[in-house]
């Protein structure tokens, strides 16, 4: 970028681009993306298809082609995306500089289940009551507005869809992939995540060697529920990136 009354060129701001949770419909990260912006921050959500039920491999492909190739930016993969993110960042894409991973995994925490995939494909998501699921995802975050965008986010997309991530998340295991990643790298672990283990959140941790851990009190939907705290950790390690550029 130049700036034309100075004359000289001067860098464009790091730009983050967020991979959503299992709805993957980018809703719910409105408060989020504000509290970004206003710390200077661009963000750019990369949604998936609504309509197609597609694993982590078909999920990739569609993120790569959707990367920024011109201007730096810094990975972030939220909760189910967090493997697929790993994945990304493990091939080293041209402009990436930093990896940030938001209540994730790199090795379900849920393997043993596996046997349990057959019956997830005939599971009635539709029927999954709100209060069950802002128990596990919100706690004692949970507000009328979190709900209302949690429901509108799951409804935009086809159960077939949602049974399919929730299928690839239960038997994903990405360690060999987070072993290769070389950028920076940021753990963002929720002390009341009722969702993912403790054990999952140290095993990811201890993969990842270029990288800092920070734990925020918040529950599962770190992201949604805590917009701002997990606005200013993030835009400071993102301003490290830079720094060490």
């Amino acid at each position: 970028m130049r700036d034309a009354a100075a004359g000289v060129d001067t860098p464009r701001p790091l730009r983050l681009v967020l991979l959503p949770g299992l709805d993957a419909t980018g809703t719910q990260h409105v408060a989020f993306t504000a509290a970004m912006a206003g710390l200077g921050v661009v963000v750019t959500v990369i949604a998936y298809p609504v309509d197609r039920a597609l694993d982590y491999a078909a999920l990739a492909d569609v993120v790569r082609q959707a990367l920024p190739t011109d201007s730096d930016y810094v990975l972030l993969g939220e909760s189910f995306s967090g493997p697929l993110a790993l994945v990304i960042a493990a091939a080293s894409p041209p402009r990436l500089r930093g990896l940030v991973l938001s209540t994730t995994f790199a090795r379900s925490p849920w393997l043993a289940l596996r046997r349990l995939q057959a019956l997830l494909y005939r599971a009635p998501v539709r029927a999954l009551p709100m209060p069950a699921l802002s128990w596990l995802l919100l706690g004692r975050w949970s507000s009328p507005a979190l709900r209302t965008a949690l429901q509108a986010a799951l409804a935009r997309v086809r159960p077939a869809v949602l049974r399919t991530r929730a299928v690839a998340a239960l038997g994903v295991d990405v360690t060999v992939q987070a072993r290769a990643v070389h950028v920076p790298t940021l753990c963002l672990h929720a002390a009341h995540d009722r969702l993912l283990p403790t054990r999952s959140q140290r095993h990811l941790s201890a993969l990842l060697p270029a990288q800092a851990t920070f734990r925020l009190d918040g529950p599962h939907l770190l992201l949604q529920a805590c917009p701002e705290a997990a606005a200013l950790v993030i835009a400071g390690f993102m301003q490290g990136v830079c720094d060490t550029g």
